[in-house]
């Protein structure tokens, strides 16, 4: 299956929602296939979430990208507590589907600080969990052009 097909049978619903490596290019506005994932899967009622992980390259860059991203409420503690507790409320950030996040360039974190790597995926995980038997599920897409994670599975 094709990486803009795959995505769309998610964003339509036939796809299980995870965590999946996308190999789509996949910055917004730049051009190329799978650019215009945002537009797809918000036309389909998914609220959508960039993340550029060029700007986090330790733990806590991580947790300040994340609170700027998903517009975290005053009370957000920049932890890893506090990322999973928002992560599973996100009551600021309604949707009608589901939430679709693309986190692009995550290898700056997984080659300067592998630990907040493997944390931040396991906080992603148990929000994908926590969301998969309601009516607005999570997928979290880690962009895998030229790097993959091991253990992630592949959209496509």
């Amino acid at each position: 299956m094709g990486e803009n097909r795959a995505l769309t049978d998610l964003i339509e619903g036939r796809l299980k929602p995870g965590v999946y490596q996308w190999r789509a290019p996949a910055a917004p506005g730049a051009g190329v296939a799978g650019a215009d994932w945002p537009a797809r899967a918000e036309e389909k009622g998914w609220r959508t979430f960039y993340l550029n992980g060029r700007r986090a390259r330790d733990k806590d860059a991580f947790l300040q990208l994340v609170a700027e991203v998903f517009h975290f409420p005053e009370w957000y503690g920049g932890n890893w507590d506090a990322f999973e507790d928002c992560l599973r409320d996100l009551s600021w950030a309604p949707t009608g589907r589901g939430y679709l996040v693309l986190y692009e360039a995550w290898a700056e974190l997984a080659e300067a600080d592998q630990r907040a790597f493997r944390t931040a995926l396991d906080v992603f995980s148990g929000a994908v969990t926590a969301w998969q038997d309601t009516a607005t599920p999570m997928t979290v897409l880690l962009s895998s052009i030229g790097v993959e994670v091991a253990g992630v599975p592949k959209l496509g």
